[in-house]
């Protein structure tokens, strides 16, 4: 399934060209649709799903037809198609709903993480042990049962067959900082290895502490990297923030994170390197837990 959420930026973008090489005003647009200007904001800037009888009478009015009316036609029909997380709603939280969406469909995902384990990756003790955490700094937007099922759902996806393909690069930091109780962490760095020995798809970096980073400027946020199989659907980026996620979907800005990402994915140990750091970190884990018992 092609990710609405992708077409709907797509969607955004072709109407605002094709208003705009008419001469037209959204406020004009609004006037002959019998709509809104807002109305007509929200959807040239991706913010609403489509209508489709709405996006058909905008055609109309730009006088859009043939094979171009088609294409129009067929993006706006992928971007009000519902995914599984809808179903969710909110109850899943609204920042995993956007990533749900976005991974629907995508080609490949690429992510740097310098805090925290990503959560495509994450074990359902350690998404407990989060979601515990961030109860405790006061109300969470989603129902913490249902987020957690929901994240094994994107996981689910992400191993399936058809999936796509993913690698990580994570901080030597993340590997080794107690960032939850001994065991869940044991379980959680275990995870990672079996999940990269069974899945050829799925790689892990590790970026080292002793990595040597000098000329270069290492990412203020975690942040993801998507691509598509359409051509036609821009490559896209989302960039973590404390409390919410950025979308960037210009050329410029997604470029400066790709290369942010390659200069990251050069100082990482190998894929080999980083399974046999990820193996040792379990080990020494093991052996510490055995100590204090």
């Amino acid at each position: 399934m092609t990710s609405p959420f992708v077409r709907r930026r797509r969607l955004a973008t072709e109407l605002r060209a094709l208003r705009e090489e008419r001469g037209m005003t959204a406020e004009r647009l609004s006037l002959l649709m019998y709509q809104s200007r807002m109305k007509i904001s929200r959807l040239e800037n991706a913010h609403i799903r489509p209508d489709l009888a709405e996006v058909v009478k905008i055609l109309e009015v730009l006088e859009v037809t043939g094979d171009k009316w088609h294409e129009i036609f067929n993006i706006a029909r992928d971007a009000a198609e519902k995914g599984w997380w809808d179903s969710y709603g909110d109850a899943m939280g609204s920042r995993q709903r956007l990533y749900a969406d976005i991974e629907s469909g995508a080609k490949t995902i690429r992510e740097y993480n310098q805090f925290t384990i990503p959560g495509l990756l994450q074990t359902p003790d350690f998404v407990r042990f989060i979601v515990e955490m961030a109860k405790a700094e006061g109300a969470v937007g989603f129902l913490p049962e249902r987020m957690a099922e929901a994240r094994l759902r994107r996981q689910e996806q992400l191993l399936d067959i058809q999936g796509c393909q993913y690698e990580a690069i994570l901080d030597e930091v993340v590997v080794c900082r107690r960032a939850a109780p001994l065991q869940i962490m044991l379980g959680q760095l275990r995870h990672l290895i079996e999940t990269v020995l069974r899945h050829p798809r799925i790689t892990i970096y590790v970026l080292p502490l002793a990595a040597d980073f000098t000329g270069r400027l290492l990412p203020k946020s975690a942040f993801s990297l998507y691509t598509f199989p359409s051509p036609e659907d821009p490559p896209m980026t989302v960039v973590d923030t404390v409390s919410t996620d950025l979308v960037h979907i210009e050329p410029d800005e997604v470029m400066r994170y790709t290369q942010r990402y390659e200069h990251l994915r050069q100082a990482a140990l190998s894929a080999t390197a980083s399974l046999g750091l990820l193996t040792d970190a379990a080990d020494d884990l093991q052996k510490r837990i055995e100590s204090e018992a």
